[in-house]
């Protein structure tokens, strides 16, 4: 053979072997750069709970967590549950705010009051869950019976005088059930910045009392002045403890009545408090037309215009609604305007 046809023929060889590699790497490239099978996803997807641990006074309740035909009867529950849009199927309307949205909604069945509640009503509407609480907290019990396929929770606390701590007991006790709510309706975040404002509102009414000045609370109704004892009993009471508030007055074997103690205006004016705090219950609950306004029996009244806190102007009323709406939002309602009247 010759030499150049040699040469040719190894050139040929050579240039077939490096179209052969190319066309190897090209198809390995290929072959690396297919996308992988997507992993599956099932492993890493979180199943949201459907029910949730809540403590209420009888102890630890397996609740479901944003439960059908939900049954509410605690007044401390009722605003929390309205703004968070939660649908009710029924609920005892008289001892509800008469601007509620429940009120107005015929869908909600009236259960009427904690008097003489029409209990066949709630176990008719075959509730998953029943908030008991505050006024309806006695009938805890027979509702379960009545009931016995829902969960039933009692929010309860108890403020009155056979409490030792009743201001520790208002405190823990609206932001606990707070906190609950959230966890059983999924509104963890609203729950949360509810009690955070709530705890922020103490501090502030804490900074804003001078720790001298003495306070005089007290309840009208029925156009009457009743004396709200310090340190139990509705609303004011607890918050004696709270604030470290200087009562103008104490009594022996005061209660937690709702429409406060009979002590006569005459002693309440002779302590000559510096400041008055008023829960009008009329406000809230009466139903006859052309009832005095707290705020009228308190500027009218002979025995009180010549007390420090009448002739200085140093009253504070408590929310309108706040005898039938003790929620979070009315009491931090009410501790943002203590704070801002106090620190004038």
């Amino acid at each position: 053979m010759k030499k150049s046809m040699f040469f040719k023929l190894v050139g040929l060889i050579a240039v077939l072997t490096l179209m052969l590699a190319a066309c190897s790497n090209s198809s390995n490239e290929v072959t690396n750069n297919e996308p992988k099978p997507a992993e599956s996803n099932a492993s890493q997807e979180v199943t949201a709970p459907t029910t949730v641990e809540i403590t209420d006074v009888h102890g630890t309740v397996t609740v479901p967590v944003n439960p059908k035909n939900v049954v509410a009867l605690d007044s401390r529950t009722f605003e929390t549950l309205a703004d968070w849009g939660i649908e009710l199927a029924a609920a005892p309307k008289p001892v509800m705010p008469a601007d509620s949205p429940y009120v107005a909604d015929a869908s909600v069945q009236d259960i009427g009051n904690h008097r003489e509640p029409n209990l066949e009503i709630l176990a008719a509407a075959d509730p998953e869950l029943v908030i008991v609480g505050q006024r309806f907290a006695n009938f805890y019990e027979d509702i379960k019976k009545i009931v016995p396929n829902a969960v039933v929770i009692d929010l309860n606390f108890d403020v009155s005088e056979a409490a030792a701590t009743p201001g520790e007991n208002l405190v823990n006790g609206l932001k606990n059930s707070t906190l609950a709510l959230g966890q059983i309706f999924d509104k963890n975040a609203e729950a949360e910045k509810l009690t955070a404002d709530f705890d922020q509102a103490i501090e502030k009414a804490k900074s804003a009392y001078n720790g001298t000045d003495t306070v005089m609370s007290v309840i009208v109704s029925g156009g009457n002045i009743g004396f709200s004892a310090p340190n139990s009993g509705r609303v004011w009471g607890p918050m004696y403890e709270i604030f470290g508030w200087v009562p103008a007055l104490e009594v022996d074997k005061s209660s937690s009545d709702h429409q406060g103690d009979e002590v006569s205006v005459e002693a309440i004016a002779q302590s000559n408090p510096d400041w008055i705090f008023v829960l009008d219950r009329d406000a809230a609950v009466s139903s006859t037309e052309g009832a005095t306004p707290a705020q009228d029996v308190i500027d009218h009244s002979p025995a009180l215009k010549n007390t420090k806190a009448v002739s200085e102007g140093k009253i504070v009323y408590a929310p309108d609604d706040t005898y039938t709406n003790e929620s979070i939002q009315t009491y931090l309602e009410l501790f943002e305007n203590l704070a801002n009247t106090l620190a004038k």
